[in-house]
């Protein structure tokens, strides 16, 4: 069995619009929404194996946040250019491309292309979620033993959860 988790970044800051758009820091939302959503993941007893970021600051502070506080090592995350804005496709390539030895994967990355994937996941051709909010978590399962046979076809999305799920409690789909 195979996961990946998809992770959007979190709130992002619009207050220079001089930035060039990979170098957007987060919002006050953002700064807190990412920790807080690490330490739900935590208190779900989940964990990661492997955690890649865009490059984007947005979804690298984003990143480091959550691992802080589900106790991933942030020194141990990998920032892959792959996952800023080339399309579902190349997502996918980046989970397949994954060594073996890993059984979950967490990717941070934005949207459209989150949504996009997230709503590719499994074979139903049902929109799962309209919009993956900032800070939004998607976990999907996969019953292969290698990356390689990893497919969005073959996967199914196990919850979603978000920053105004107030309950805490992933919506399982």
């Amino acid at each position: 069995m195979k996961t990946v988790y998809l992770l959007r970044h979190a709130k992002s800051s619009w207050d220079d619009h001089g930035l060039a758009d990979r170098e957007r820091p987060l919002a006050k939302r953002g700064l807190r929404d990412a920790p807080a959503m690490g330490k739900r993941f935590a208190g779900r007893d989940e964990r990661v194996d492997l955690v890649l970021s865009s490059p984007a600051k947005r979804a690298l502070t984003t990143a480091e946040l959550f691992c802080q506080n589900c106790g991933y090592p942030i020194d141990h995350i990998i920032v892959d250019d792959d996952l800023y804005f080339l399309g579902s496709g190349t997502i996918e390539a980046v989970i397949r491309a994954q060594d073996d030895s890993v059984a979950s994967l967490l990717l941070v990355f934005h949207n459209p292309d989150i949504t996009y994937f997230a709503n590719a996941i499994g074979d139903s051709g049902e929109t799962y979620v309209a919009n993956v909010p900032t800070a939004g978590l998607i976990k999907s399962v996969c019953d292969v033993g290698s990356w390689g046979d990893w497919t969005h076809a073959r996967a199914r999305c196990e919850y979603f959860d978000f920053p105004k799920n107030d309950s805490g409690d992933v919506i399982r789909t």
